[in-house]
């Protein structure tokens, strides 16, 4: 599980900091007459989770080796 910490906590960073910087910024100035489509901003959140695990695995990946040297 120490080689998937990096992957996980970047996922988990991405998606709720995605989730939480959308209700900031566009839900709070839409009004509610409009629709907003939830299965696009699902995926846009899983996507930003997945590129946020993808950099905190090389950052995890960058620190071992260089704390081995």
């Amino acid at each position: 599980m120490k080689n998937k910490t990096g992957m996980a906590i970047g996922f988990i960073a991405g998606v709720a900091g995605f989730l939480f910087l959308f209700k900031i910024i566009i839900l709070d100035n839409t009004p509610p007459s409009d629709e907003l489509a939830p299965g696009i901003v699902v995926m846009a959140s899983i996507l930003n989770g997945i590129i946020l695990s993808y950099i905190g695995s090389l950052l995890q990946n960058y620190l071992r080796k260089k704390k081995t040297l």
